[in-house]
Parts: C-alpha cells; structure tokens; sequence
C-alpha cells in the first residue's frame, strides 16, 4: 500500500509510491548543445556585460577583466531595481507597491564548459563565499525584506545562458514560502522550545536511513516528506538562523558536500538532471512587533536541491499534495552508494 506523510515543517502531506521508481527509469532529456562561441559570460568578454559588482580574483587582476574566479553582475532584464523608493499604496481592497529590489547574476565559472563542482573544492568556497558576501551587502538596505540565492539548471529551455550560473533576488517583501517556514518554525518553538530544523537533524542522523552525506559540520539527507524525487537538503550541525553567520571552516565543509550532492545526482541519473537549488536564510530582520524576538533560535538556514524529473498532475497542483515516485529512504541510498 502507498504511504502518506506529513511534512513537519510545512505542514503539507505527500503520497510515498510502494513501489519506488528506479533513477533510470526517469525520463531526462538530453543536454542543450553548448555554443561556447557566442557566450557573453566566459572570460575575455567581460567588456560585453554589465560592470561587476564583486568578484573573487588572481591576485593583481583588475575588475572587469580576466583574471576573476567567480563574478557577480545585474542582470540583464532586472525584475526588480536598486533605485527608488517602496511607494506602498492601496488601490481599492488590493495593494502595491514599487518593485524595489536587486537581481544578480552569479558566474560561477570562467570556462564556459566547467562547472564549479568539477573545478574542486577551492572554487566551490569561492562560490559559497561570494554567496556570503552579497547577502551581506544587501542586508544594510532596509527597504530589501528578503536575499535569496538560487540556481536553474537545464530547468527552463529557454534560458538565455547556458554557462554555469546562478542568481540573487532581493525583494521589498518576504516572499510566502519562505513565510510559511518562519511562521511554522516559530509556532514550532513556542510549543517544544526547539528548533524544528534541529530536531529534524538530529532524527535524520538517529534514523541514518534518509542520509547521504555527513561531514564535521553538515549533513546532507533526502527529507522524510520532501515534494520532489530526490530532494536533497544541506543542514549545518551548528544552530544558526544567518547564513550571514557561516564561519570559514563551514564554508570549507559546505563547498565540499555542495560539490559531493551534486555530482552524485548527475552520477546516479548518468545525466546531468535539470535542477533548481536555493538557500534559505534569515530574512532582513526589520524590528516588527512579536515576530522577529524568537528567529535566531527557532529558525536555521539551508539548502534545499531539487531535481526536476516528472511533470506534476492537475490533482498535484490543484490540491498540493505531492507525489513521491521514489521514496526518501531509496533515493538516499541510491545517492549514498554512488561515486
């Protein structure tokens, strides 16, 4: 008989098949061609994109030439801007307000062909790092309620770019599912006086059966309810509500189960699968009545990877209840074995 499950955090329920569905089993289409050619992000073209903003260099290199390990530029179509001010206002029973914010662009990789997982653990830190440092920048302007850092990888066919590269959003407002996790972690901590994300760390390493990786300060694991096949999360061991907050050895152990997560993926589907990752972190904390007095310890950054393998069904959209066509504990093992 199928399985339902509950999710902690979220409070949604999701169909586990008895059956589990085997990784070569999933329909992945194959790889874009790469058009290395006419490629604006690579090295030697940096005249032909925005200025950087930050960028993590070769020693005596100057911005905005080559010489960078990883860079972050504005987009090119921003969905939000820098300038301006929130203009909140009412229109009837409905609100606006102006679209405030930053969009960036995270070249992850100077060669247009090398992802930064293949490139070894030093360029995954600089990644991480860069990460850090403009959630940092950002969080100072106070009309920004909310960072996140995101990727799509292979996930929407007509992305403009094809080199390896991820995004920042920074929005006036906080965004609902990231709502939806502050507001259950904190009812969470009012009634058990812990950490959700804690509590489900440490059952994930009592239980062992959902883990794919642990090092000194992470685990990673396929979540006991998750909404996708083979959704992988990354916890820090240490409580910490910020990324902000993350220390240079955990930057050195995120780098390398990041690189470990993804490159088992692409080994385990002997495909690069499409993917999208994000990080949730702490929003701006903006002082706000009877909100904000208990996030630093009941709510803990993390990373969330989620494989795009099967479409969803009316009922899976129309309902949110979700179906998992492999169960967490044999994608773990699936992931954990592989090289």
């Amino acid at each position: 008989m199928h399985e339902l499950r509950r999710d902690p955090l979220l409070g949604r329920w999701i169909a586990v098949l008895s059956e589990s569905v085997a990784p070569s089993d999933y329909d992945i289409p194959p790889a874009l061609g790469k058009t290395e050619q006419s490629c604006i992000l690579c090295s030697g073209r940096e005249s032909e994109t925005p200025s950087e903003i930050a960028s993590i260099r070769m020693n005596d290199t100057l911005p905005n030439k080559p010489g960078w390990w990883v860079r972050a530029i504005p987009s090119f179509k921003p969905l939000f801007q820098v300038e301006g001010d929130l203009g909140r206002r009412g229109v009837g029973i409905y609100d606006r307000m102006n679209s405030v914010g930053a969009n960036e662009i995270f070249i992850e990789s100077p060669e247009h062909n090398v992802k930064p997982e293949d490139m070894g653990l030093e360029q995954m830190e600089r990644l991480i790092t860069l990460y850090r440092d403009r959630i940092t920048d950002l969080s100072r302007d106070l009309r920004l309620r909310y960072i996140l850092i995101y990727k799509n990888s292979r996930v929407d066919h007509g992305e403009t770019f094809i080199h390896p590269i991820s995004y920042l959003m920074a929005t006036p407002v906080i965004p609902k599912r990231i709502k939806d996790e502050l507001e259950n972690a904190k009812q969470y901590y009012e009634y058990k006086e812990r950490c959700i994300f804690c509590d489900i760390m440490r059952e994930e390493m009592r239980v062992g059966d959902r883990i794919i990786l642990e090092t000194r300060n992470f685990i990673g694991f396929c979540p006991y309810a998750g909404s996708f096949p083979f959704e992988s999360w990354i916890i820090p061991k240490r409580h910490s509500c910020d990324f902000r907050d993350i220390t240079t050895d955990e930057i050195e152990d995120m780098g390398f189960i990041l690189m470990s997560v993804l490159k088992k993926l692409r080994a385990v589907f002997k495909e690069d699968p499409p993917l999208n990752y994000f990080l949730h972190t702490a929003p701006n904390q903006v002082p706000r009545r009877n909100f904000w007095h208990t996030l630093g310890e009941d709510f803990h950054w993390h990373f969330e990877i989620i494989p795009r393998l099967i479409r969803r069904s009316g009922f899976e959209w129309g309902s949110g209840f979700f179906i998992l066509y492999t169960s967490p504990e044999n994608a773990a093992k699936y992931l954990r074995e592989v090289g």
